[in-house]
């Protein structure tokens, strides 16, 4: 199963609010998904960025791929850096 970290949208109408989700990657955009990560609200001036790095680590680690979006999202926050230097250390 491939798996990937991307964003579900959640919010009405020209008010987009999004929730970083690890789904499957062969299900649709807002359909099922396996765990909840974060959220991002990109309305919001400067945009809201909520992510549980705990568990962002962890399914980087067991294979999940970011969408392009996502990764950066992650990159302001830190986390691909923290990753790419664990990835290195082992």
């Amino acid at each position: 199963m491939a798996v990937r970290i991307r964003l579900k949208r959640i919010g009405a109408h020209k008010a987009p609010f999004y929730r970083l989700v690890v789904s499957d990657s062969r299900s649709p955009r807002d359909g099922r998904f396996i765990e909840e990560i974060g959220t991002y609200n990109p309305i919001a001036q400067p945009a809201e960025v909520n992510i549980d790095e705990e568990k962002a680590m962890k399914w980087l680690h067991n294979g999940a791929q970011a969408s392009d979006t996502v990764r950066n999202l992650f990159s302001k926050a830190g986390i691909m850096q923290k990753f790419h230097e664990s990835k290195l250390q082992k």
